[in-house]
């Protein structure tokens, strides 16, 4: 059984080795601080009573209620067939109904309820406190997080 130090048939130049580290890795970079991002939210949704799935579903709806689950699950980029369960329990919980469209059968619109609405306020302290943990002024925010937008677009284009 080989050891990690024993070397490959074939070397790396120094530069492509490095190139091969996980701390230089963008996708790691991304990977670990979306993780950070979410045990960030986690206490502050639970004062809530949502997860982070059901609370990116909010910011949707209180945007603009009553949209058609296929363009929840497009805002979030994500198939619609992977968000019923989650809206299903969400409507359990009372934050949201879903109805059929009377001119299209077909099409399943989310609509907040008053519960669900009167959540909006307490979520703005949730936006707040996130914010300050990020130790980055607001235009930095902006600025990154127009950044990681176009990196996606990119991404998207390639898949």
């Amino acid at each position: 059984m080989a050891n990690s130090s024993d070397q490959s048939t074939t070397a790396l130049d120094p530069t492509s080795q490095k190139a091969l580290h996980l701390d230089q890795q963008l996708c790691f970079a991304l990977y670990s601080t979306s993780l950070a991002m979410t045990k960030m939210y986690k206490p502050l949704l639970d004062t809530l009573g949502l997860t982070y799935p059901q609370y990116l579903i909010m910011l949707i709806l209180w945007q603009n209620d009553g949209l058609a689950l296929k363009d929840v699950g497009e805002q979030l980029h994500i198939d619609s067939g992977a968000l019923t369960p989650v809206i299903k329990r969400m409507e359990a919980m009372g934050l949201l109904i879903r109805t059929r469209n009377p001119q299209s059968e077909r099409t399943l619109e989310i609509r907040l309820t008053k519960a669900g609405w009167a959540m909006r306020e307490q979520a703005v302290q949730v936006n707040r406190t996130v914010g300050l943990s990020c130790g980055l002024a607001e235009t930095e925010i902006h600025a990154l997080r127009q950044e990681l937008i176009e990196l996606r677009a990119q991404l998207t284009k390639k898949l």
